[in-house]
């Protein structure tokens, strides 16, 4: 497959966070999570990616208000929650945007992931994924997740979704 060649149809990119949007470190003290460190960089790419008519989803199996508040922040566009089976709450995003496997590009870091990776039309995932996801991944950041792979990916996709298949 030619680079970026599966990029030309993409309308939305689903985004995981423990271990892609942050470093999958979760801080918890007596009153619950204290906090999430999320990259600047990669949130400067979410509004570039927006920017281009790229619609943003975040799909995560924690619930946390820090998701919700950074969401909020950045003009997300979807996000779910709690989600106990992410190839469910894939597919309802798919349905209420009335949008194709081909048309949904999707970033992970583990094991979880590996259902909606299989099924999206573009698969991304972070530098320190899980080694089991790295063959069937169209990209691998240089980053590790947290730290601007996310911003990485955004580039690689804004810079490559015009190539022809």
């Amino acid at each position: 497959m030619k680079a970026g060649s599966h990029l030309g149809k993409l309308k939305m990119l689903i985004m995981d966070v423990d271990g892609t949007l942050t470093d999958g470190k979760i801080y918890i003290g007596p009153q619950g999570e204290l906090f999430k460190a999320f990259s600047v960089k990669d949130g400067y790419g979410i509004k570039l990616l927006r920017e281009a008519g790229i619609k943003t989803a975040i799909i995560t199996a924690r619930v946390s208000e820090i998701v919700d508040i950074r969401s909020r922040e950045l003009g997300i566009d979807e996000v779910v929650q709690g989600a106990e089976n992410k190839l469910e709450k894939y597919e309802e995003i798919k349905r209420k945007y009335g949008l194709t496997d081909e048309e949904i590009g999707y970033v992970g870091d583990d094991m979880n992931d590996r259902e909606i990776l299989e099924r999206a039309g573009s698969k991304f995932a972070v530098n320190n994924c899980a080694e089991e996801l790295k063959p069937i991944v169209h990209f691998i950041s240089r980053s590790d997740g947290g730290n601007g792979a996310v911003r990485e990916i955004i580039a690689y996709i804004l810079n490559n979704r015009n190539s022809e298949s």
